[in-house]
């Protein structure tokens, strides 16, 4: 009974999960912004390129 008590007491598994879930939270939204950073980069540097050919 004292091994069954100490096993649920023991949270060092759930606190690696979560600390799991938050990381790959942060790496989600990490690539969402890099891709949505990325797609505004290429336009401004069309738009730069385009402009420089005109002049």
């Amino acid at each position: 009974m004292q091994r069954f008590r100490n096993f649920l007491k023991n949270a060092k598994g759930a606190t690696a999960i979560e600390y799991g879930l938050i990381a790959a939270l942060i790496a989600v939204a990490a690539v969402t912004a890099m891709g949505s950073l990325g797609n505004q980069l290429k336009s401004t540097f069309s738009t730069v390129t385009s402009n420089m050919k005109a002049s």
